[in-house]
């Protein structure tokens, strides 16, 4: 292979592998990691490797096709929407959803940044508690559970 080719962006097929992954994350309602595209995936095409499926996923990345969501300290996460949008992620259980922030408030938050700057991402994910975590019945008991009690400090089961 000449040096030329290697240096050129590779266009990448629609295999039919890819579109099953591709229109199973588009059928999530969530972010899922790989493995959970995966186990998604498998039902339609049980002999997929979880290796492709990282492969494909990280492949669909690069062309924009979809966005890798790198949390520090967490496993990647893939979203369908590869437009720019911002994220909202429970400190508890991890859930994550998009935020609809509109467009011109990001493109107004950009504008705002040195001329001298080159943006070519934006990442923007705002932290707190679902829903469900912030319920006060389930976030003692949750808590408390983690902290290998059953029913809280000093008192019994019930």
């Amino acid at each position: 292979m000449k040096m030329e080719n290697m240096l050129q962006p590779r266009a990448f097929r629609m295999t039919s592998q890819r579109r099953t992954i591709l229109e199973e994350l588009r059928n999530c309602r969530w972010h899922p990691t790989a493995d959970e595209v995966y186990e998604r995936v498998r039902r339609k095409l049980p002999r997929i490797s979880l290796g492709t499926v990282y492969r494909n996923l990280e492949v669909l990345a690069l062309q924009g096709t979809i966005r890798k969501l790198d949390i520090s300290g967490r496993q990647k996460r893939f979203d369908a929407d590869p437009r720019m949008h911002c994220h909202v992620r429970c400190l508890e259980c991890g859930a994550m959803d998009d935020l609809p922030l509109g467009d011109s408030t990001l493109s107004r938050a950009i504008g705002e940044i040195d001329a001298s700057y080159e943006i070519r991402e934006v990442r923007l994910e705002f932290l707190g508690l679902c829903p469900k975590c912030k319920a006060p019945e389930r976030a003692c008991r949750d808590r408390d559970t983690r902290r290998g009690h059953s029913g809280g400090v000093g008192r019994p089961d019930t």
